[in-house]
Order: C-alpha cells, then structure tokens, then sequence
C-alpha cells in the first residue's frame, strides 16, 4: 500500500466514529427521540467534523478541536472513579477509548502540519 493509501485509510478510520455516530444522531434527532434542538446540533457538529476528517479538508484544525472534544467528553460523560463493578469497567473503556482517539487526532494534527518523525535518531 502507498502513503497516500495508507494516510487515506487511517483519515477514514479516525473518522468513522464521527461519521457513524453523527449520523446515528442526527436521525435520532430528527425523528425527536433524543434531546430536541441542542442534541441535533451536537449530532451536526460530530457529523460534519467527521466528514472534514475523511475529505481532508482544514484537517489539522479540525483533529486539534475534536481532540479537544473528545478530553472534555472524556472527564464529563465516562466518570469511570464514581462505578464500581462492570459498570465501572464499561465507563474505562470509553474513558480510554476517547485518550485513544484522542493521540490519534493529535497525531494526524502533527503528521497535517508537516511535521514528520525524524529518522535521523533511529538506529538502523
């Protein structure tokens, strides 16, 4: 596989969460079983910064916000330290999942700005 391949499946990868979900949501919305005005516009938001990801459009800008997004998300929707149980283990996993994500979009922000990691230092 090419780079440009390569760089293409993991903006596809990155942002299918956004895409999936923001498409989910906004049925939801629309279809009013989910929480009216604001939910659609969150669902919009998630969805279009998903597609911007994917098209490769302001990319750089785009992965630092919803890398933002996702640590706030993070600390205020998967409070794993207040469960105990399963329940607990569930509310981690999304917590990492989101960090997860969220060194994914920081690196695809880094990688956008034309920065590259140095092979110079590497030992051969």
């Amino acid at each position: 596989m090419n780079n440009r391949a390569f760089f293409l499946a993991c903006r596809v990868f990155l942002s299918s969460v956004f895409v999936g979900l923001g498409i989910e949501r906004v049925i939801l919305a629309v279809a009013g079983t989910s929480g009216g005005t604001g939910a659609l516009a969150f669902a919009i938001f998630e969805l279009v910064a998903g597609v911007m990801i994917l098209v490769g459009w302001q990319v750089r800008w785009v992965a630092l916000v919803m890398a933002a997004f996702l640590l706030v998300d993070a600390f205020l929707s998967h409070q794993f330290w207040r469960y105990a149980g399963a329940e607990q283990h569930g509310q981690l996993l999304h917590f990492l999942k989101n960090f997860t994500m969220i060194g994914g979009l920081m690196l695809l922000s880094w990688v956008e700005a034309g920065r590259r990691p140095s092979t110079a230092s590497q030992s051969t």
